[in-house]
């Protein structure tokens, strides 16, 4: 992706969280030189993925595969740092698909915020990763479901879906686009996505402008992180 499309991307992002007035933290505001110099007093933002996250999942389609999202607060799997649990907050847009993956640790409640209404396709997994033609089993909002392999299952505002290790899912907004929340247990973008089919989870970036803000992903190189 090019980051002239990042910058304007998180640009409208900030404006769209406005409007539902979520408010992000301090950091989502940081500028690239605004970063404190002493990286141990930000440690846990920067060991444990916090902030601006785009992508287009490595296939340069964002607006039919992508997702923006920001993650608020994350820990580590091994207990040593931050929170036991994380939180993200997504933008999905119309039509514009997360890829069907699942964690092979992660449980997840996905919500709907505000907006339209969330679509997630669900299919469970079958002993070599594949998808299953099983049935899914799942709990929505205290409610236990029993649906057949492919399910579309509906969220409106409000509303919530929790997804357990191994369970496939993809999912995309209808109607209009939608402020989506996630709740999980540590979260680690690195090791606990399997995808289903070639699919990358952070994107190649073109540097043809300056960046606004630092995504997750620039920590490493912008930051010496």
């Amino acid at each position: 992706m090019k980051r002239s499309r990042i910058n304007a991307l998180l640009r409208d992002a900030i404006g769209f969280f406005e409007t539902h007035h979520f408010h992000l933290p301090p950091f989502a505001h940081w500028t690239p030189d605004a970063w404190p110099e002493d990286r141990d007093r930000i440690r846990d933002i920067l060991d444990h993925g916090l902030g601006w996250d785009v992508t287009d999942f490595g296939q340069g389609r964002f607006d039919e595969l992508g997702l923006l999202l920001f993650t608020l607060r994350n820990g580590s799997e091994d207990g040593k740092g931050g929170v036991p649990y994380a939180e993200k907050a997504m933008i999905v847009n119309i039509g514009q698909v997360t890829p069907t993956h699942y964690h092979w640790s992660k449980i997840e409640d996905i919500i709907n915020r505000g907006g339209g209404t969330l679509k997630i396709k669900l299919y469970a997994s079958d002993a070599q990763d594949e998808l299953s033609d099983s049935l899914v089993h799942f709990v929505a909002d205290g409610v236990r479901y029993t649906e057949p392999a492919g399910h579309v299952f509906s969220l409106a505002p409000g509303e919530s879906i929790t997804l357990t290790p191994n369970l496939y899912h993809s999912f995309w907004a209808e109607g209009e686009r939608v402020l989506a929340g996630e709740v999980s247990s540590v979260n680690d973008d690195l090791t606990d996505n399997r995808f289903h089919g070639l699919v990358g989870r952070f994107p190649d970036v073109e540097e043809d402008e300056p960046p606004i803000r630092l995504l997750v992903s620039d920590y490493e190189r912008w930051l010496n992180a």
